[in-house]
């Protein structure tokens, strides 16, 4: 059994992962180890093969694999050492990683640092509590883009499409271009869960309707699936008798929603977020134990690769500052949903003391509904330290705001609020 020692170590080569090598090793830490358990690094942008990547971060538009390409190219040019077709089986709080391959077998790190970077997952049909049987021909949106993608095939030719998250969108698009026939897309909210962009250039450029405030009641088929019966819900979610519309269709995709990839964190025994479902950090992506740090959609799930990249670069400089003993002291305070306001990120903030400097944050949240020129407050304990008016809030699209250095400089030792004002 290999047993060895590493200044970072990263679990995840998508593009968390590799954002946050390239952050550490330009932070001026050398012993780095990326470990992803795919034959290949990139993550799931190997399939989207549209394009809307990059343009905040590169300012071009790129599809999936070549953003993607950007980052491998860049830590193979780093000298980065990756470890593909291996599984990570464990990461405790002391930083020690068992991984696994068929190459070398079982093998333990101790981790100066440890960055969880394994990304999200999507939220299977088993978890829906749909009637009906288990027949073939559901698919997660995810999976039915793998296959259309990367492998050629096609799911199916009359489709339906439970949720209207951005990957069930863009399947929408891509199936019909395909030629297949979508008949529609149900969402129980009375919004979208996917950017506006792909609402227009997925449904509305098509001609693929989009049914707000209902969901699939049944399934029907016994091997083949045969249709689906959606219906509208009420404001508890709940299905509306004689509103039924049924739908003869031989595949169903779900675009329910995403889970971070929380097994590892939860391993590490590292405290968790009951909102966004994974780790709660501080300012640095530093979670409750100290050098494990977490960034991506492991983290919470973004709407723009390009806000992943970002925000995993910050957290491989932080972890190379952790390794050099160069992170920031300072007095923790807590930061908090408030009126409006779903799973802020970062959860803790850092009170610079002792003359250190302080710098700007970027806290990152989704509104609970859609709110037109709202204004978000931000309190600290009582007052008032922050307030900008925003012309629309969506949940299916982030929102973020700046806390500037000087308004870190000066905090009092309360607890922090985000909160929506219409």
């Amino acid at each position: 059994m290999l047993e060895k020692h590493v200044d970072i170590l990263i679990i995840g080569g998508g593009p968390a992962g590799l954002a946050a090598a390239i952050g550490a090793k330009e932070q001026g830490v050398d012993d780095i180890l990326v470990i992803e358990r795919e034959d290949s690094l990139g993550g799931i942008l190997g399939q989207c093969i549209h394009n809307g990547f990059g343009l905040h971060r590169f300012k071009v538009e790129m599809t999936g694999p070549e953003y993607a390409q950007m980052d491998i190219d860049k830590v193979r040019e780093l000298g980065i050492p990756t470890l593909c077709d291996t599984m990570v089986l464990s990461v405790d709080e002391n930083r020690r990683v068992v991984a696994i391959n068929k190459e070398q077998g079982l093998m333990v790190f101790n981790a100066g640092a440890v960055i969880l970077a394994m990304g999200c997952r999507e939220r299977p049909f088993g978890a829906l509590g749909i009637a009906g049987t288990r027949c073939s021909g559901i698919f997660s949106a995810g999976t039915a883009q793998k296959y259309v993608n990367l492998m050629g095939f096609i799911p199916g030719k009359k489709v339906f499409i439970l949720g209207s998250g951005d990957i069930g969108l863009i399947m929408a698009r891509r199936m019909t271009l395909q030629g297949s026939e979508v008949l529609g897309v149900a969402e129980i909210m009375p919004y979208s869960s996917g950017l506006n962009r792909n609402i227009v250039q997925c449904l509305d450029d098509y001609g693929i309707p989009l049914y707000l405030k209902h969901t699939v009641i049944e399934v029907r088929g016994k091997e083949r699936l045969e249709g689906v019966t959606i219906a509208e819900v009420d404001d508890m979610r709940k299905p509306i008798p004689g509103t039924e519309k049924h739908f003869d269709c031989d595949t169903l995709l779900l675009s329910v929603g995403l889970i971070p990839e929380n097994e590892l964190s939860q391993g590490a025994n590292v405290e968790m977020s009951n909102t966004t479902s994974g780790p709660i950090v501080d300012d640095e992506f530093q979670t409750s134990k100290a050098g494990i740090f977490a960034c991506g959609n492991v983290l919470h799930v973004h709407d723009l690769v390009d806000f992943v990249s970002d925000e995993s670069m910050k957290a491989g400089k932080a972890a190379a500052n952790f390794i050099n003993k160069k992170t920031k002291k300072g007095t923790i305070i807590n930061m908090l949903d408030g009126k409006g306001v779903r799973g802020v990120v970062p959860q803790k903030l850092k009170i610079p003391v002792d003359g250190e400097d302080a710098e700007n944050v970027q806290v990152m949240f989704r509104p609970d509904k859609v709110y037109e020129n709202a204004r978000v407050k931000v309190y600290n304990g009582d007052n008032e330290i922050y307030s900008v008016k925003k012309r629309i809030l969506a949940p299916g699209e982030m929102a973020d705001i700046i806390l500037k250095k000087d308004i870190i400089q000066n905090l009092q030792n309360a607890p922090i609020r985000v909160d929506i004002e219409s």
